[in-house]
C-alpha cells in the first residue's frame, strides 16, 4: 500500500499538541459549566467553578468522570449543551437495559466528524477515487453514515450497501470492483468464507484495504480475513458517545497501534478500580474527552474498553498518541475460578492452532459451586482428526489461560454467524 500524506497537526510536536488540547479542554469545561446543569453540579462538587482553574493537562485528575449511566439517567436530551432545535441529527447505541444512549450532533459536529473520518480513512490507506464498499449498517448505528460521509469527503466512490444479504454483497464486490471494504471484522470474515464456499477467491475481487471496527478483534483474525479477501486489514476505533468511528485508526504503513485524533479527542488510560492514571504501555480503561463537540460534549467519559496508551512517535511520521487494539470490555471480562479472562485471549489461542476455523463461542455455566467454561468451535475441514484437534485445543487453552477449558467441536457452520457485531460470550450464570 502507498504511504499516506501526513497533515500538519498529525506530525506536530507533542508540546504543541498539548497546548492545543489544554486550550480546548478549558473551552470544554467552560461550555459544560455554562450549559449542562448536571455536569456543572459535578464540577462544583469537585471544586471547579471556572475553566481558568485548569492550569495544565495534569489537572484532568481534578475533573469528574462521565459514564453511560449519565446518558441513560438524563435520557434522551438532558445532557445537551445546545437547544434541541440546533441538533441536526441523532444517533444511538443499542439499549441493552431498555433505553439506548442517544447522541445529538449539530451541523458543526457533523462537519467535524466528516473531516475526522476523511483523515482517518486516508491514514488507513484510502485515496481519492477508490471504490468503497460500505457493509456497515445505516440508521442509528454510527458506522454506516460515519464511514459514508468520510469516504465521500475524501473523494471516494461510495457503495452504500449496508449490512446483510451476503450473496448480494459478494455480487456487488465483484461487479462494482470495490477497493475498500468497511464492515465489522466478524462480518468481513463471513464474506470471505461465503466467497470461498461459492468457489471464489481473492483474485475475483479488487479489494486492497479493509477498515474494520465495532468490536474487539485480534491480529490473528485480521490475518484470516486478509487470507480470504486479499486485502490489508486495518483497525478503526470509535464509539457513538464520543462521535462514532474516527476516534482512532491504524496507519497503513505500520499498523502498530491506533492513532488518536488528538486535536479533537483527549485520551487517558486509568485503573478501572481506583480511577487513577496508569503509565504508558499498561492496560486499563480508556477514557476520552471531546475537545470540539458542540451538542453533547463529554468530559472524561469512561468507555469500558480495555487498552493501553503510547505517545512515542510512529515510524509513519505521526506524533499522535496511539492506543493499543482494544483487548475487550471491562464488563466482558470473565472471572473464572479467580482468573481474569478476556474473549480475545480465547480467539488468539484458537487461531494459533492449525485446523481450527475462526468461528467460536464461549459458554459459561455454574452447574454447582464452580464455574465451567466451554469453547464451542469448528474444524476447518471435515477430514481432520477431531479427537486430536480437541486435545490440542484444550492443551493450548490451558497453557495460555491456566484454566481447564472444555472444547466442543461442532459441525462446520454450526457456530452462529453475525451480520453485525458477533456474540462471543454466552454467560448462563446470570
Amino acid at each position: 500500500m502507498h504511504a499516506t500524506a501526513v497533515s500538519e497537526v498529525e506530525r506536530a510536536p507533542r508540546e504543541q499538541l498539548a497546548a492545543l488540547q489544554l486550550e480546548r479542554l478549558r473551552a470544554l469545561v467552560a461550555r459544560l459549566l455554562d450549559a449542562v446543569a448536571p455536569v456543572r453540579e459535578r464540577l462544583h462538587a469537585a471544586g471547579v467553578r471556572s475553566a481558568g482553574e485548569i492550569a495544565s493537562l495534569g489537572d484532568l485528575r481534578r475533573l469528574p468522570f462521565a459514564t453511560k449511566r449519565d446518558l441513560r439517567e438524563h435520557y434522551p436530551f438532558g445532557l445537551l449543551a445546545v437547544p434541541r432545535e440546533e441538533v441536526a441529527r441523532v444517533h444511538a447505541s443499542s439499549g441493552t437495559s431498555g433505553k439506548p444512549t442517544v447522541v445529538g450532533y449539530t451541523r458543526g459536529d457533523l462537519e467535524m466528524w466528516t473531516e475526522v473520518m476523511a483523515r482517518s480513512l486516508a491514514t488507513a490507506g484510502m485515496r481519492p477515487g477508490m471504490v468503497a464498499h460500505n457493509a456497515n449498517g445505516y440508521g442509528l448505528f454510527t458506522g454506516g453514515l460515519g464511514f459514508h460521509d468520510g469516504a465521500e469527503r475524501l473523494g471516494a466512490t461510495v457503495i452504500p450497501v449496508s449490512g446483510g444479504n451476503t450473496e448480494r454483497q459478494l455480487l456487488l464486490l465483484r461487479d462494482l470492483r470495490g477497493q475498500a471494504l468497511f464492515a465489522t471484522p466478524s462480518y468481513a470474515l463471513r464474506l470471505g468464507h461465503a466467497l470461498r464456499d461459492a468457489g471464489g477467491g481473492p483474485d475475483d475481487l479488487a479489494l486492497e484495504v479493509g477498515i474494520f471496527g465495532g468490536e474487539p478483534w485480534t491480529a490473528a483474525l485480521g490475518r484470516e480475513i486478509e487470507r480470504h479477501l486479499g486485502l490489508a486489514a486495518v483497525n478503526m476505533y470509535g464509539l457513538s458517545e464520543i462521535v462514532g468511528p474516527g476516534v482512532a485508526v491504524e496507519c497503513i504503513e505500520e499498523r502498530n497501534g491506533l492513532h488518536v485524533n488528538e486535536d479533537h479527542f483527549l485520551a487517558e488510560v486509568i485503573d478501572p478500580e481506583t480511577g487513577e492514571p496508569l503509565p504508558e504501555g499498561v492496560d486499563g480503561e480508556l477514557v476520552f474527552s471531546t475537545l470540539t463537540k458542540e451538542a453533547l460534549p463529554m468530559l472524561r467519559y469512561r468507555t469500558g474498553d480495555v487498552a493501553s496508551l503510547d505517545t512515542a512517535p510512529c515510524a509513519c511520521g505521526r506524533t499522535l498518541a496511539r492506543i493499543s487494539p482494544v483487548r475487550g470490555r471491562i464488563d466482558d471480562m470473565l472471572i473464572i475460578r479467580g482468573i481474569n479472562l478476556y474473549p480475545s485471549e480465547i480467539e488468539h489461542t484458537l487461531l494459533g492452532v492449525p485446523g481450527v476455523a475462526p468461528h467460536y463461542q464461549i459458554v459459561v455455566e455454574r452447574p454447582s459451586d464452580l464455574d465451567v467454561l466451554t469453547v464451542r468451535c469448528e474444524p476447518a475441514e471435515d477430514a481432520i482428526d477431531r479427537v486430536q484437534l480437541r486435545e490440542r485445543l484444550a492443551h493450548a487453552l490451558h497453557d495460555r489461560t491456566g484454566l481447564s477449558i472444555a472444547v466442543e467441536l461442532l459441525e462446520p457452520g454450526a457456530v452462529p454467524r453475525s451480520e453485525g457485531k458477533a456474540v462471543r460470550v454466552v454467560d448462563r450464570r446470570r
